[in-house]
């Protein structure tokens, strides 16, 4: 497969410039999808949101954006990274404009499902335009840029939304946490279509619907009981969905192996799992990213629920967790070319002490523990996300060509999702089923602090199996042994000669 390869000026210092574009929009993009975790009750109160709108108004950006990453990481292979790029930026930027504006419950429902589908076109292109732009000395510092990007936004969307709820600015309230993404995403559209370069595959792949229906099917029969089972009771209607998946996605996989031999047009090419980088990466990254965002739930819904802190005070309890991932940063840039797996067990290794260190802090000094006291263990936790997360993301796609890049880029950021939402349900019902034993009433604050304690232990277990596969990770994150060179150095090595 040919490709329509970058300018010189995209191989020059513009490209560090667009690297910094589309990690902005990322990490908008990704924060939103828990900003609203923490400023929810103001919210709801505003509108005067039944408790299942509310549900909603949370659940339906995951939901929209985990159906379409596949999608929309093939759609850039096609249509062009920097248009499907441009589009979904600037639909996202139009759907915060909706959410902010929302006069109702159901406006901003609307809001946030457009958000979460434009925000899938956008996502899957910033790990192409990384495969594309840069060459394997360079991509894996790109990378590890992303992969810090991608912890911070994962973890600061609930900050962000209690610092803009409280700060009250120019009386929006609640509707600050959308509004700011109108000149960040107007600046990143604007940026983009300055310096970004359009690239995609020139040889005529086409678009293979069959295999969106049945992906987009089989995601959302995963996905909706993950998101919304607990809601719902677990009723027949989730189950039902959660055993539907497992077919559909087995036709999927046959679909795609079919469409791969005749037409050489998968959705999700099979290829991509012939390299040891992809798909051992694909299972430590879902295993992560499972005790990743439940961990940060569990701990929201201890603090405010359980012990009746202010959104405020729970955002300084753990604002030390990105302060960590900042400033392991450097080790994970220094590293990831020679020793990357072996930072990437000593990251996860660490992760694994900050969270037992915070099940003691949680069962010995329970509701009487300060700030500080919580701060601190989180502080270990982001100082091993800050080793490994950043390094994980170059291994995963270090094997991936420019023709597969957003096919790639689109698995593994559904990887991701599905990994979170797992997580989150787990996390979701042994919490409150742990916690409802002690009603409203002076033993409250204790019942929270065992139940969050002894949930934290599925945290804790997925950071172990995570960390005993790390070795079927490859050493570092470099290109197999006889892979072909990129565009890029092969330009290089005959400017050499020359």
């Amino acid at each position: 497969m040919t490709e329509v390869h970058t300018p010189p000026m995209a191989r020059s210092g513009k490209r560090w410039v667009v690297l910094g574009v589309v990690l902005l929009a990322l990490f908008m993009d990704l924060a939103d999808a828990t900003i609203v975790n923490i400023v929810l009750p103001r919210l709801q109160s505003s509108l005067g949101a039944e408790y299942s709108a509310a549900q909603w108004i949370l659940a339906g950006y995951s939901l929209t954006f985990a159906l379409a990453l596949i999608t929309g990481g093939r759609l850039g292979d096609i249509l062009g990274r920097k248009r499907m790029f441009l589009i979904g930026m600037a639909g996202f930027t139009v759907a915060s404009v909706v959410c902010g504006a929302a006069p109702t419950a159901e406006v901003l429902i609307a809001g946030r499902l457009v958000q979460g589908l434009t925000a899938a076109l956008m996502v899957p292109q910033v790990m192409s335009i990384i495969i594309v732009l840069f060459d394997h000395k360079d991509r894996a510092k790109a990378f590890v840029f992303y992969g810090i990007t991608l912890s911070l936004a994962n973890v600061s969307g609930p900050l962000l939304g209690a610092v803009l709820t409280e700060a009250d600015i120019f009386g929006l309230g609640w509707r600050a946490i959308f509004y700011v993404n109108v000149p960040l995403g107007a600046l990143a559209i604007a940026l983009a279509l300055w310096l970004m370069p359009e690239n995609r595959a020139t040889d005529p792949l086409r678009l293979d619907l069959v295999g969106i229906v049945l992906v987009s099917l089989a995601m959302f029969a995963l996905m909706f009981p993950l998101i919304q089972g607990r809601e719902r009771g677990w009723d027949m209607l989730s189950l039902s969905l959660l055993v539907a998946s497992v077919p559909l996605m087995i036709l999927f996989v046959l679909h795609q192996r079919n469409r791969d031999r005749t037409t050489g047009s998968a959705l999700v090419p099979p290829s991509l799992f012939t390299h040891r980088s992809f798909t051992a990466g694909a299972v430590v990254m879902f295993v992560l990213f499972s005790g990743l965002a439940s961990l940060f739930l569990v701990l929201t819904y201890n603090l405010q629920l359980g012990q009746g802190w202010t959104p405020m005070l729970t955002a300084v309890a753990v604002v030390s967790w990105p302060v960590g991932i900042t400033l392991m940063s450097g080790v994970a840039q220094a590293y990831s070319t020679t020793h990357g797996r072996r930072v990437i067990g000593i990251g996860v290794a660490v992760m694994l002490l900050g969270v037992l260190a915070l099940i003691g802090v949680l069962s010995v000094i329970g509701p009487a523990a300060t700030w500080w006291q919580v701060a601190l263990p989180v502080l270990v936790t982001g100082l091993g996300m800050g080793m490994c997360v950043p390094i994980l993301a170059s291994v995963v796609l270090a094997d991936v060509g420019e023709e597969n890049a957003g096919a790639g880029s689109g698995v593994a950021n559904a990887v991701m999702q599905l990994g979170t939402a797992m997580g989150v349900a787990v996390v979701g019902v042994l919490f409150f089923w742990l916690a409802t034993g002690d009603p409203a009433g002076p033993n409250r604050g204790e019942a929270f602090s065992d139940a969050a304690a002894t949930t934290l232990w599925y945290n804790a277990g997925a950071f172990l199996i995570a960390l005993i596969l790390v070795p079927l990770l490859p050493r570092a994150a470099q290109p197999e042994p006889g892979a072909p060179p990129t565009p890029e150095e092969i330009s290089d090595s005959a400017s050499a000669r020359t």
